[in-house]
């Protein structure tokens, strides 16, 4: 099969993250009122605000800010990453980043499978949060096996999905039926199933380990836990869930409000009580369970190496400060306090080396080309010669995730685990790499510097 009839990774991604928005507003209704809140909220920003509405049109960002979604699943097993792996990379998406949440009491290790080029982010920059269950991390040792045994028996891929995957990557790319046809098989991975694969008192022996726990292992897949939607405002956001009577979370995660934005701020609503039927050999015990939820985001600038180590210090001391408490006013008042202490102007950001710009040059640069020549990027800029956007961060904050699923399982249960980062391990489950997002930042940067020079 000639190359030419293969159908694009974008354009496969742009229709699973359309085949999986329709499929999770029939599952969870309330995510159909964010995205209407969200699409209000950014509407209303960009009317006000025709500098940001330019500078996200130069950058290509404008048409993508109404289909932007990222996603959250959880898996079992090694082979079940290694092939979410697989499934994903038909899409064009990519294991970005290594997150431990075990230290935030979270029994899973993750990464981001995502676009890692500016071109394939402007055409679709979905992404899927993905985590690895770590068993090792489960006390009862009885559990921990019995967790693995159920795990070993089932297949969260259909057939049709794996032999795509196969076919995928046999002869490099699928055409447009057999694209359509993986769509909807993958996401028969990502469907809820409301019918337990374990005993009620099994599910409740993994609650009680942790209940994330029983989420990734006693149901016949995965399942989506939330499908998030970008905003430009989520403190605005934020207001508008509890004017509709949206049981919001306490805390928006990430940094405090900022005239310039930088990395990831998220909130989201309580998981919803959902019912789970055991099975009729068990008596029928029906029973619910609560993981998945609502979430909305605001993303902004990437910060270099140098601007993520000084907002972990940052965050670290405005948590530290509060002792066990980090909810609620008080929380909003040391962050922004410890905030104080990181610079709010792109200038500042930019000469000091904080974060991560894509240049361009102006129709003044364009027209002086003698003049771009000679000057370095920053005089450029000072000139009007060319522009300095902020790239934006397109990852996750181990930290503010873990909040977030903390949140959305039940509230109040903290762990602390003896084992920590094992990126090795990681790593060997999913059989490659992941990528770091560092370098990915600074090629886009780089790529746009470099583009000053040429014409």
């Amino acid at each position: 099969m000639s190359a030419d009839r293969f159908v694009s990774p974008d354009d496969i991604r742009s229709l699973f993250a359309q085949a999986m928005s329709t499929m999770y507003r029939t599952e969870v209704p309330l995510y159909g009122t964010l995205v209407d809140l969200v699409a209000e909220i950014n509407d209303a920003v960009l009317t006000d605000n025709p500098a940001l509405a330019e500078q996200l049109e130069r950058n290509d960002e404008r048409a993508r800010l109404a289909q932007e979604r990222h996603g959250a699943i959880r898996v079992g097993t090694a082979e079940e990453l290694a092939t979410l792996g697989r499934l994903f990379a038909v899409m064009g998406m990519h294991p970005i980043g290594y997150y431990d949440l075990s230290v935030a009491g979270v029994p899973v290790h993750s990464t981001a499978f995502r676009p890692r080029t500016a071109s394939a982010l402007a055409a679709n920059p979905f992404r899927v949060f993905t985590s690895l269950l770590r068993l090792e991390l489960i006390e009862d040792p009885a559990l921990r096996e019995e967790s693995a045994r159920i795990l070993a028996r089932r297949r969260i891929f259909t057939d049709d999905a794996l032999a795509l995957i196969d076919q995928a990557e046999r002869e490099g790319g699928l055409d447009q039926n057999d694209a359509r046809r993986f769509v909807l098989a993958a996401l028969e991975t990502f469907r809820w199933h409301s019918d337990a694969t374990v005993s009620l008192p099994t599910y409740q022996a993994l609650s009680n380990a942790h209940r994330l726990v029983a989420d990734v292992v006693s149901f016949r897949g995965p399942h989506i836990n939330h499908l998030t939607p970008r905003t430009l405002d989520i403190d605005a956001a934020q207001a508008g869930m509890l004017a509709r009577g949206i049981d919001a979370k306490a805390v928006v995660e990430g940094p405090p409000p900022r005239r310039c934005p930088i990395l990831l701020r998220q909130t989201s609503f309580k998981a919803l009580e959902e019912t789970v039927n055991f099975p009729d050999g068990e008596g029928g015990d029906a029973g619910t369970h609560t993981a998945r939820f609502g979430e909305i985001e605001q993303r902004g600038l990437a910060l270099t190496p140098k601007g993520r180590a000084l907002y972990d210090q940052l965050l670290a001391q405005a948590r530290d400060a509060g002792g066990a408490g980090s909810t609620g006013q008080d929380y909003y008042t040391r962050l922004a306090a410890a905030f104080a202490g990181f610079p709010d102007d792109h200038d500042t950001l930019r000469r000091e080396g904080l974060g991560y710009y894509r240049y361009a040059l102006t129709e003044a640069g364009r027209n002086d080309r003698a003049a771009v020549a000679d000057l370095p990027a920053e005089a450029l800029v000072s000139a009007g010669l060319a522009s300095a956007d902020p790239i934006v961060y397109e990852d996750f904050l181990p930290v503010s995730a873990a909040g977030i699923f903390q949140s959305n399982l039940g509230g109040e249960e903290q762990r602390a685990y003896a084992a920590h980062s094992n990126r090795d391990a990681f790593e060997k489950a999913l059989g490659m790499q992941v990528e770091d997002e560092f370098a990915i930042y600074e090629r886009l940067q780089q790529d746009s510097l470099d583009s000053l020079r040429v014409g």
